[in-house]
């Protein structure tokens, strides 16, 4: 077991530097960019731009018409009309001035040594930016597990025992429904009624907790903290419920369904025992297994939209905006934290798998 996490770890490498490549190969390749979003705000900010760049008044911001050194040619959308010397000054601002093979190297030297820069419109450091957003996410994130687990598993339990019945039935038209309604679309139907959109006014409809938090007893904290995640929670919960609730049935399903169960019946066991004294452990090991997973997709992926719809300031918000910004520093900071710890958490959830059933051995695998 020890070989089989080296050599995964060691993996992590490469598949980390491919994720790296692969999504800075398509930023460098999308249009716009920091260098074009400056470009556009010196029309009507040049003097906060100068201030921005320490030009002083030495250097002329724009020039003359006729001028026929102007950035006519420029490979800047917008910069027609702009000295040469201001756009070389905007691009040295954000590390443009070198070639992007040598600006991914660079990145890469920094993320070695855990300095993934500063936002290049937030004036704080990645790292700040990711603490102060990592509460949000990490409420939404543990929450929407744990009650997508306390329901969905005694749920597809009980349509495991009931399968075929009336209540498989009408309990799958429910998770069917769920299943096809997109978490974000759920949230702004939730907003819509009972969010003050044009029916009830029952619950908050931004941020997770009210004005003069502070000032209230731990017990109202509480509860207005918990009043604030009723919605976004809800939203989050259809998806994954739907999805762990016919994994939960289908996988105890497949083991009832065994010999070791019906020889189990034939010895006279009761159906309790028999179900969490010997299909439990079979049936969870892949549901357990795969909370790890899950968990990091509620956190980093799933969120993202919820956020945005319910102005929660979280990751998901902050990805979102770093990518309307094309602010590079936080892009691809959270992406390679992400990423580093998403595969990470799988390694554990493969181990998981080991904890739960020592019979599996991927090292044995391998060979």
């Amino acid at each position: 077991m020890i070989s089989y996490i080296f050599k995964r770890l060691l993996l992590m490498i490469p598949t980390l530097f491919g994720i790296m490549l692969l999504n800075y190969v398509i930023v460098q390749a999308a249009p716009g960019g920091p260098v074009e979003r400056m470009i556009a705000q010196t029309q009507g900010m040049e003097s906060d731009l100068e201030a921005r760049l320490g030009s002083g008044n030495d250097m002329q911001a724009t020039s003359s018409p006729n001028d026929s050194s102007s950035g006519s040619a420029s490979k800047y959308r917008g910069a027609q009309g702009l000295d040469p010397e201001l756009i070389e000054r905007i691009e040295r601002l954000y590390g443009f001035d070198k070639p992007p093979h040598e600006r991914f190297y660079i990145m890469l030297q920094n993320y070695l040594r855990l300095d993934f820069g500063d936002s290049f419109f937030r004036d704080k450091s990645v790292i700040d930016l990711i603490k102060e957003k990592m509460p949000v996410s990490i409420s939404l994130g543990l929450w929407s597990t744990f009650i997508i687990y306390l329901l969905s598993v005694p749920l597809g339990i009980r349509k495991a025992v009931k399968d075929g019945t009336p209540f498989d039935i009408w309990t799958s038209s429910i998770i069917i429904v769920g299943y096809a309604i997109p978490g974000f679309l759920f949230g702004v139907l939730l907003i819509v009624l009972f969010a003050g959109g044009s029916y009830w006014d029952f619950f908050p409809l931004r941020g997770l907790t009210s004005s003069g938090f502070e000032d209230m007893s731990i017990t109202d904290q509480f509860l207005d903290y918990m009043w604030h995640l009723v919605l976004p929670v809800t939203a989050l919960v259809i998806g994954g419920f739907a999805t762990l609730t016919m994994l939960t049935k289908n996988s105890f399903l497949d083991e009832i369904n065994k010999q070791y169960v019906i020889t189990a019946r034939a010895k006279g066991l009761e159906e309790s025992q028999i179900l969490y004294g010997h299909v439990f452990r079979n049936a969870m090991l892949i549901v357990i297994a795969g909370m790890p997973a899950a968990l990091i997709g509620i956190f980093f992926t799933g969120s993202m939209l919820i956020e945005v719809i319910f102005s929660l300031d979280g990751l998901g918000l902050l990805g979102f905006e770093a990518a309307l910004n094309r602010d590079y520093p936080v892009m691809f900071g959270t992406l390679f934290i992400f990423t580093l710890i998403g595969l990470f958490l799988k390694l554990i959830s493969d181990l998981t798998y080991v904890f739960i059933d020592p019979r599996i051995d991927f090292e044995s695998r391998e060979n």
